[in-house]
């Protein structure tokens, strides 16, 4: 009896379900290696449906490896060719646990895909209070850590940056910042580079 060629099925599909769930955080990694801040954001009205999209990856999986395990029938004993074909690596459990692994890590990605964006490190110095401003942009597109990540990576590369904090969960970037060596303008135009947008640079001031 000849092994079925859809019977890996599942395990192509989790793949793809598996990606799309994560999508989002990928795409702004792909965007920064092809210079195209536009991408960002482009599938960032997936997230919503991530939740559905994991569980979705799981149920096939869970599938894709019952049809793997389940013993075989009486029927298909009976069937079965005395010479019956051996099965290639596609069709094997090697494959069906890499694909596993695979799907596991991307289902996992946003939690991890900050280790991709590099923090430049700054030397102590001291400023003067009178100097620190402290300000809350609000900023839109941003789905997870990954983007929170990104978005602090290409701030803290201004110089006068003392700290900057995003979130993705509130749409706000917290940024203090020495203001004789670097201005809102300058933020702004960094957030923005990212191809998360700032809606608002309104907000009150703090020194």
């Amino acid at each position: 009896m000849k092994t079925s060629k859809k019977s890996n099925s599942p395990a192509y599909l989790s793949i793809v379900t598996a990606i799309t769930a994560s999508v989002c955080c990928i795409t702004p990694l792909l965007a920064i290696l092809a210079g195209s801040s536009g991408l960002v954001t482009t599938f960032s009205w997936i997230e919503p449906f991530r939740p559905y999209l994991v569980a979705l990856t799981i149920g096939i999986l869970g599938l894709a490896w019952y049809l793997k395990l389940k013993p075989k029938t009486q029927a298909e004993i009976d069937c079965a060719c005395d010479k019956e074909a051996k099965p290639s690596f596609w069709q094997s459990k090697n494959f069906l646990f890499i694909v596993t692994v695979f799907a596991g890590l991307m289902l996992t990605f946003p939690s991890y895909s900050n280790i991709f964006y590099s923090q430049p490190s700054k030397d102590i110095v001291y400023v003067s209070q009178s100097n620190i401003i402290k300000h809350t942009f609000e900023v839109k597109g941003m789905t997870c850590a990954g983007c929170e990540a990104h978005v602090e990576s290409e701030v803290s590369n201004l110089d006068g940056i003392l700290s900057v904090k995003a979130s993705y969960e509130n749409a706000n970037t917290v940024v203090e910042y020495e203001k004789t060596k670097v201005d809102l303008v300058a933020i702004r135009e960094a957030i923005n580079k990212t191809g998360y947008k700032v809606i608002d640079t309104e907000n009150k001031e703090e020194k």
